[in-house]
């Protein structure tokens, strides 16, 4: 038995304390690569040192210590984000998929196509206020360039660099979120 998990088993409180002081940050900026929400990735990691902490002396682990809690940390990220209600914006998302992420997302079950709709909803709403809705005329209610100009008091070119940039940085986390998806396949 790894020697850290031997002296949790036995409630060794400071072997506990300096193995959570040593990875706990790590695996919170891990989680947020998969949820994009420090708060529920903080949650996660948590509740993955409680586990480790009340079943220490069961657990049965072939390789380093340290990989099994990154496992458990994306198992516990990857359970979350499917047990989440996905909106109606998923519709608008099918439909404009392949603006977003080209064709990586063609490769991507639907279980994992629900995480990645997620993580854009997740990605939109982390966008400044005035991309936000410009982003949201654009794709949820099909407004042409004209009219979100005309709607938020803006030029057109305007429209045109924020869906660019918003474009850009949807498809720069996305494609983040892909690859750990695959990776972890």
């Amino acid at each position: 038995m790894n020697l850290i998990l031997e002296q949790i088993s036995k409630q060794n409180q400071q072997v506990f304390k300096t193995f959570f002081n040593k990875h706990y940050e790590e695996l919170v900026r891990y989680a947020n690569g998969y949820l994009f929400d420090k708060d529920s990735s903080e949650d996660i990691v948590q509740e993955v040192f409680i586990y480790i902490w009340e079943n220490a002396s069961e657990l049965k682990i072939k390789a380093s210590l340290k990989g099994y809690i990154y496992t458990m940390v994306r198992n516990r990220c990857l359970n979350y984000l499917k047990s989440i209600k996905i909106t109606d914006d998923i519709e608008f998302l099918e439909f404009n998929i392949n603006l977003i992420t080209e064709h990586a997302f063609d490769r991507v079950d639907d279980e994992d196509k629900k995480i990645v709709y997620h993580q854009i909803l997740k990605i939109v709403d982390s966008l400044p206020e005035k991309m936000q809705q410009i982003v949201r005329l654009k794709f949820l209610h099909n407004y042409k360039y004209q009219e979100i100009a005309d709607e938020i008091g803006v030029s057109v070119n305007t429209v045109k660099t924020q869906l660019k940039r918003a474009k850009l940085r949807i498809t720069e986390l996305v494609t983040s979120v892909l690859i750990l998806l695959q990776i972890h396949q």
